[in-house]
């Protein structure tokens, strides 16, 4: 009879026990836990046993080593790798519009013969130079250093430049072959304005020259050129100028550094004609061979374009006659001027 009366006692205890450890666990939940009180005729177990199905009271599992050594799920990598291939195949497809827009909101002027355009291009770019020196020898530079031109943002570009071929003639002593290399021009447009909102434009340039020629040729010196162009536009006459000093990484006492300055004053006649007359003037800040020294050459040129092909393929073709006014000839191991006069002939296909 006594067995029978604590029974109950000891459910009523034991439930009570276990809705403790309920309410202490779910105590840091973000909701506290909230038992309903018990429905007459229902016992207390039966309640918990409600309130946990409906979701009213919750209840934490504490975690274990077993759970905290199990293997997780690998990360989804092949929507990343989607990601990453949808967008180089978007920049590639959006590749013209990219160069489009970059060139909508520049002056649309042409590049002069030898002066380096502040103006953002995509183009392919052969020059050829044939120079008569001051001491009657003769010396043919083929492709002149350009190359490829690209706009990979709305403002840049990236000068891909294969080396020059030369050949020197005239003399006692023959000679041809390969010349040190600028094979890579950066350029950073800083800020520009078309013709219908300034006709402006101010740009950096970065050239880097590698002493890859031959050695007959070369300045065994790696050679860094930070520039700064800039042109303004009045109607149909622009003026495009640049400014940039070479910096060789070695041989610095012989060879110097040397500042050069290049301004063309062009205007633009009827639609495909774009005569020009430029100034290139340039002077070695220090170095045995040159120091001190400088050159000033003119050239007057005219540059026909842009003849449409295809499409965005336009042709251009240009030239102009370069000749030197100072210093007056001597001489030395290092001519300076470098030549008398030059022919110059350029040809570009934009695109």
């Amino acid at each position: 009879m006594r067995s029978a009366m604590l029974m109950p006692l000891f459910s009523v205890g034991l439930v009570a026990a276990i809705t403790g450890v309920a309410q202490a666990q779910t105590a840091a939940a973000p909701q506290a836990a909230q038992v309903q009180p018990t429905p007459q005729g229902q016992s207390a177990a039966q309640a918990l046993a409600a309130a946990q199905t409906s979701g009213q009271v919750q209840t934490q599992v504490p975690l274990t080593i077993a759970d905290l050594t199990a293997p997780q799920p690998a990360p989804d990598t092949n929507s990343a790798a989607t990601t990453t291939q949808s967008n180089i195949i978007n920049y590639f497809a959006n590749w013209f519009d990219r160069v489009a827009e970059a060139q909508a909101s520049q002056p649309h002027w042409m590049t002069p013969v030898v002066t380096v355009t502040p103006r953002l291009e995509e183009e392919v770019r052969y020059d050829q130079y044939w120079e008569k020196r001051g001491n009657g020898s003769t010396l043919d530079i083929f492709d002149s250093g350009k190359g490829l031109e690209l706009i990979p943002t709305e403002t840049n570009e990236i000068l891909i430049n294969p080396p020059a071929y030369q050949y020197k003639g005239n003399t006692a002593h023959p000679a041809n072959g390969w010349l040190d290399d600028q094979f890579l021009v950066i350029k950073q447009r800083l800020f520009s304005a078309n013709e219908d909102n300034g006709n402006y434009i101010v740009t950096a340039f970065l050239g880097v020259t590698a002493p890859s020629g031959n050695s007959t040729f070369t300045n065994n010196a790696w050679t860094i050129t930070p520039t700064i162009a800039g042109g303004k536009g009045w109607g149909d006459f622009d003026i495009q100028a640049t400014l940039g000093i070479a910096i060789p990484v070695r041989h610095q006492d012989t060879l110097g550094k040397s500042l050069a300055t290049n301004v063309t004053f062009q205007y633009h006649l009827l639609k495909y004609f774009w005569p020009e007359f430029e100034v290139n003037y340039t002077y070695w800040l220090d170095g045995d061979e040159r120091g001190g020294k400088n050159q000033v050459l003119l050239t007057p040129g005219l540059v026909l374009g842009r003849f449409e092909i295809y499409k965005r393929i336009k042709f251009i073709i240009g030239g102009g006659y370069q000749f030197a006014v100072s210093p007056k000839y001597v001489d030395t191991s290092e001519q300076t001027p470098a030549y008398n006069h030059a022919w110059i002939l350029t040809t570009r296909v934009a695109f």
